[in-house]
């Protein structure tokens, strides 16, 4: 049985101080507490064993963690990997642990029996573009079994002739080839396959230095590969680009299924999977919003909670809110993950640690 009382803390090694979880916001009979402590928590995956694998990107070390004792918190930490080139994505698949660095695809082999002694990377795809301006990147496996990936843009705008560039690419393991799937997508870090038609939506964050209002961060659907989603020609729902605004006539682009607003850092997304939220069907979309870093007044900061039906987005609401506190924000959701039992988790960057959301029945609460 959970306990009711707020955790603020963990008694793990790095624990710096206590986080003021009392300023987050939730819907009712929702609570949040720090289920694990990991530096610059980015991109999460579990594997059926319920082990809890963590990239990082400024920290250049990839974690793996563990509830031993049952207790909601991950409370013993491994390091898989460290001094790696920004290890943002992860994934886990067939036994083995995937990471998608600033050059290569690699993967550590039967990791789930190798924690305390993890094997030496494999390669499986090298010579990707040695450019660090929005190089990290978000990594799952797809219903066909390949591997998808983001490649952001160079630069805040502009048109490189590589193609690989403002894409998200597909790898397929079997040939050990990488190509593009979606075109003019200007920096994703985060995408998620539709439960009822397989479909990949992601999200996109629009270019910056056009004011605080424009353009639109964007999430986007996509039913098939080759489609074009703007960038740099059109930003948002049709903004021409003032420098490439021309060269939209060439595209076929595809306008997002939703406008997220201006700066605002969509991220990582998930579609939910569990049974324990009331009212969450599995159409549900939840979306970490990273937060503004030069807009005059911040936004973002906080996870968001989308409902669609069929191709469409018909709900779009705030689910936890709070890290930003006027103007200072002290935490920075990047990415969401359902857990088996429903449970809702959230990595953050700047606070250092991940969040575990839980649904407590309104009728077993105390008193107030």
């Amino acid at each position: 049985m959970r306990s009711l009382l707020m955790i603020t803390t963990l008694g793990l090694a790095g624990c710096s101080q206590a986080l003021p979880l009392e300023q987050l916001q939730l819907p009712p009979g929702y609570r949040i507490e720090v289920a694990a402590e990991v530096p610059n928590a980015r991109q999460m995956t579990l594997s059926p064993s319920g082990i809890l694998f963590v990239g990082t990107r400024r920290d250049g070390r990839v974690f793996a963690l563990q509830d031993l004792d049952g207790d909601q918190r991950y409370e013993t930490r491994y390091t898989l990997l460290s001094g790696r080139r920004l290890p943002n994505g992860v994934t886990w698949a067939d036994g083995n642990l995937y990471v998608a660095e600033l050059t290569r695809l690699i993967r550590l082999v039967d990791i789930d029996h190798r924690l305390p002694n993890p094997p030496a990377p494999e390669t499986l795809l090298d010579g990707l573009p040695d450019i660090t301006h929005h190089g990290w990147k978000y990594l799952k496996q797809g219903p066909d079994g390949a591997f998808y990936f983001t490649l952001g843009a160079p630069c805040n705008v502009c048109l490189e002739s590589d193609p690989r560039f403002a894409s998200i690419m597909r790898f397929a393991p079997e040939t050990g080839i990488a190509r593009p799937w979606a075109r003019g997508v200007r920096n994703s870090v985060g995408f998620a396959w539709h439960p009822q038609d397989a479909s990949l939506w992601f999200t996109d964050n629009g270019r910056d230095h056009l004011g605080d209002d424009q353009p639109d961060d964007e999430l986007n659907r996509a039913g098939q590969g080759g489609l074009h989603f703007g960038f740099p020609f059109i930003h948002g729902d049709g903004l021409p680009d003032p420098d490439f605004g021309a060269g939209a006539e060439a595209i076929n682009s595809q306008s997002p299924v939703a406008l997220l607003g201006a700066h605002v850092a969509a991220l990582g997304i998930s579609f939910y999977s569990g049974s324990q939220f009331p009212d969450t069907p599995h159409t549900t979309l939840f979306m970490a919003q990273h937060g503004s870093w030069n807009r005059s007044s911040k936004v973002g900061y906080r996870v968001m909670r989308i409902t669609t039906q069929g191709r469409e987005v018909t709900r779009i609401e705030p689910f936890v809110t709070g890290w930003l506190q006027g103007e200072s924000a002290w935490g920075r959701p990047v990415d969401v993950l359902v857990e088996p039992d429903g449970d809702l988790l959230i990595s953050d960057d700047k606070a250092g640690v991940i969040y575990r959301v839980w649904h407590q029945n309104q009728a077993l609460l105390p008193p107030q």
